[in-house]
């Protein structure tokens, strides 16, 4: 008779960078999707970083530039999202260059600097997002509601049926996007514009989706892939 031994196999967290954290819009609901996960935060914004580790006290947040730290540690992550600072590809940006106060700038490379390292360079699942910008993308994402995805897996024709409350009807564009996050905008007290955070913040019924769809919960039929290096 030979004998055995019981070994229980317990499988490792999910590994999972959140760059550009903010205040955690897209992981709001992750934990509904999976619980063993282990997300690391990065947001250079102090009071952003203070109130997303309030709201998700088991995340490791570190303050710091999100664009170096994922050079730095990309390797150590399983999944990885980024959201890089999107004023800059806003259309909101471009429409406004004939007012006096508007100063121009260039937009900022760094979000495509993002795609195409995470592209070629990471072996886990990639999700950037940004705004739909002013121009055409200088590399093809997926449309989704407000939001522009670039991502190594196939997205859902749509991620979240919510709809996005008309904000040129309201006077307290604070409390209803408030209400849509289901955060308290009021609490943050940076630098930020408080009404640029709120409208920027991903659905996190979007981030939800997302999520599930790189756990392969989401199904494919409901996908449309494109390859990010396609012609457009």
């Amino acid at each position: 008779m030979h004998n055995t031994t019981n070994i229980i196999l317990q499988s490792k967290p999910m590994k999972i960078l959140n760059l550009y954290a903010c205040l955690g819009g897209n992981r709001y609901k992750w934990n509904e999707v999976k619980e063993d996960i282990e997300v690391t935060a990065v947001e250079l914004d102090l009071e952003a970083a203070r109130l997303y580790q309030e709201r998700f006290p088991n995340d490791t947040v570190i303050v710091a530039d999100a664009h170096q730290y994922l050079l730095d540690h990309y390797k150590e992550f399983d999944f990885i999202w980024s959201s890089p600072p999107c004023p800059s590809h806003s259309r909101i940006n471009i429409s406004q260059y004939t007012r006096e106060s508007w100063k121009p700038r260039y937009p900022d490379m760094k979000l495509y600097e993002e795609v195409i390292f995470l592209t070629h360079y990471f072996k886990g699942k990639f999700v950037v997002e940004n705004v739909i910008p002013f121009y055409t993308p200088l590399i093809q994402g997926k449309e989704r509601n407000r939001h522009l995805y670039w991502t190594n897996f196939n997205l859902p024709n749509s991620v979240s049926d919510r709809k996005n409350p008309d904000l040129s009807r309201t006077k307290d564009l604070i409390n209803v996007l408030s209400k849509f996050h289901d955060y308290d905008f009021t609490k943050y007290n940076g630098t930020q514009s408080k009404q640029k955070m709120a409208r920027n913040l991903v659905d996190y019924e979007a981030g939800k989706t997302i999520f599930e769809t790189v756990l392969g919960i989401v199904n494919n039929n409901d996908t449309n892939q494109t390859n990010i290096f396609d012609a457009v």
